[in-house]
């Protein structure tokens, strides 16, 4: 997103602090621009990959790139716009899944951005608070892993509180999780 330069008419420069809040970054301007173009750029995708996992990004870039595809905007464009075209919530998390072999965690993260309407993020936080779901993350089997993640999914919406958005019953169990490990942490330190 680019600002005008105050005074100069013709310049404009990044607005840097958008990125500041990632999620907010990704679910406003990362999301719509998804729904307008059918495809992210490199930048946005690997914004999505750092707000999940910032450790897996070079991992990722690699092995998008070993793909056979010229570079990585090539790469990103050819996944997320055949991400697009995918019909039902099983389609897209079967395609990230089984075409590019992406794990749950980072698939659940990539759809939750773009869909989050049908997808939460698979997080160990959220499976603490559900006290269930922790192997989900290992399932090699898509048949096995989409009943499992309806399951979390179901066990989500019913965890959080009535009248949040899927999104927010999320980050409702994460702050949750999160609140309880710091008292705990902080008794133990006393």
């Amino acid at each position: 997103m680019a600002i005008r330069v105050e005074g100069d008419m013709s310049a404009t420069v990044t607005d840097y602090g958008q990125f500041y809040d990632l999620e907010s970054y990704l679910l406003k301007v990362v999301k719509e621009r998804f729904r307008e173009l059918g495809s992210l750029s490199t930048f946005d995708f690997f914004c999505i990959v750092i707000w999940k996992a910032n450790r897996a990004k070079s991992t990722i870039a690699r092995g998008l790139l070993k793909r056979g595809y010229e570079n990585l905007d090539a790469a990103v464009e050819a996944l997320t716009s055949e991400l697009a075209k995918q019909g039902s919530a099983e389609e897209k998390l079967r395609y990230l899944f089984e075409t590019w072999s992406f794990r749950l965690p980072m698939a659940s993260a990539i759809l939750t951005v773009l869909y989050p309407e049908e997808f939460t993020v698979y997080d160990e936080r959220v499976c603490d608070m559900l006290d269930d779901f922790r192997d989900l993350k290992n399932k090699t089997s898509f048949n096995r892993l989409w009943p499992m993640y309806q399951s979390f999914l179901r066990a989500v919406e019913k965890a959080a509180p009535v009248g949040l958005t899927l999104r927010e019953k999320d980050r409702y169990l994460w702050g949750k999780s999160f609140s309880e490990r710091l008292h705990k942490d902080i008794a133990e330190w006393a």
